[in-house]
């Protein structure tokens, strides 16, 4: 690829990377490759195979899609591309065997389509930060803290928002004294949800409903995160609420909300209901079917959320949706699953934002957004 000749958008989609959630960063990309406007961007695919190697990509979506049987994965034996890390100099440089460097120019934007641990933690954004790079979504310090979920049970609780009970579980604590961690879990109701502090997409998840599980499902986590969240469970609703970014001063705009029902053929929303299963086994219902003052409760309560977490561009915010009427906050993702049957694009669909004006305006809030401190 050459240097820029036209005035069109360039932006860097950047997928992949070492988490356990890279087949659904793969499909994500193949999703935003599929919709962007090719008359007013130039695309320059990045890809972060499993070992970290950063690659220039094809172009091509059907590669990337994931489907029962198939998941995509970043080759990594592809040409090598350097990320700037000076505000002097903002090219990316693609190496290859035998030749010398080539530049690829500057990029107006990147689109960090990443998920998980070295990706959507902070690591990637403060890669950017050091070169003045703009990208879409949060920056350091919301993409840290809301990605640790120990973290971010301790912000929104300060905050004065709602939390379920829940015990943190450190590598250093398992590895001292397994048995007093167990005792501490003990105090929470059952069943309880065994969760890796750091990983989404509902891998390393389990659900315990007896304490004799509980040691084999926190060694579950710790293959993903040595640090590891036990929640108690909640009995409810799943209800969610996409956030944006205003423009300017303006303040976060919410969605219609979204239900997650499990139908059949799993305990709970683990990966294979979120990504393989039909809608015989999974049920995503938008705009979910509320009562209009717990709705305005839910969307003052993710707008709320996103603030206190300094979060920008986008999140969503999900919540439980109690028996007896409570809302329980549970958490915030900052990068959100995005191809068109994820229910943060879902949602934005049904309040009138389709999936390429959904992108659109989270590059828009991008550019707009001034680098270095803020």
């Amino acid at each position: 690829m050459s240097e820029p000749t036209s005035d069109k958008i360039r932006i860097a989609l950047v997928f992949g990377g070492r988490s356990s959630e890279h087949a659904v960063s793969c499909s994500t990309a193949a999703s935003v490759l599929e919709a962007l406007d090719r008359d007013r961007y130039e695309v320059v695919p990045v890809g972060i195979a499993k070992d970290g190697h950063w690659v220039l990509a094809d172009d091509d979506p059907e590669r990337l899609r994931l489907a029962r049987g198939h998941e995509p994965e970043v080759d990594g034996s592809g040409a090598s591309v350097v990320v700037p890390t000076s505000t002097a100099d903002r090219s990316l440089v693609v190496h290859e065997a035998g030749q010398p460097p080539r530049t690829l120019g500057e990029v107006d934007v990147v689109f960090p389509l990443l998920h998980g641990p070295f990706g959507e933690d902070g690591t990637i954004q403060g890669l950017l930060d050091l070169a003045d790079v703009r990208y879409v979504g949060s920056g350091v310090t919301a993409s840290a803290v809301m990605m640790d979920k120990a973290v971010m049970k301790t912000v929104l609780l300060a905050a004065g928002l709602p939390v379920g009970p829940y015990v943190v579980i450190t590598d250093r604590e398992w590895r001292r004294d397994r048995a007093a961690a167990m005792e501490a879990v003990g105090a929470l109701d059952l069943p309880v949800f065994v969760k890796p502090a750091r990983a989404g997409s509902s891998m390393g998840i389990s659900k315990v409903t007896t304490l004799e599980d509980l040691e084999a499902a926190v060694e579950a986590a710790r293959e993903h995160d040595p640090k590891v969240v036990v929640e108690q469970g909640v009995s409810g609703r799943e209800i969610e609420c996409g956030v944006l970014e205003g423009h300017g001063t303006e303040p976060p705009r919410t969605s219609e909300l979204g239900e997650c029902v499990v139908l059949s053929g799993h305990d709970f929303y683990d990966f294979e209901a979120k990504y393989i299963s039909g809608d015989d086994e999974v049920r995503l219902t938008t705009p979910a079917d509320v009562p209009d003052e717990v709705a305005a409760e839910i969307r003052e309560m993710a707008a709320r959320a996103f603030e206190v977490a300094g979060c920008e561009g986008l999140a969503r915010v999900d919540f439980f949706l109690r028996e007896d009427g409570r809302v329980v906050l549970n958490e915030v993702n900052t990068m959100p699953g995005f191809t068109p049957s994820s229910m943060f694009p879902r949602m934005w669909a049904a309040s009138g934002v389709d999936y390429p004006s959904l992108i659109d305006e989270l590059v828009s809030l991008a550019l707009e957004r001034r680098v270095g401190l803020r």
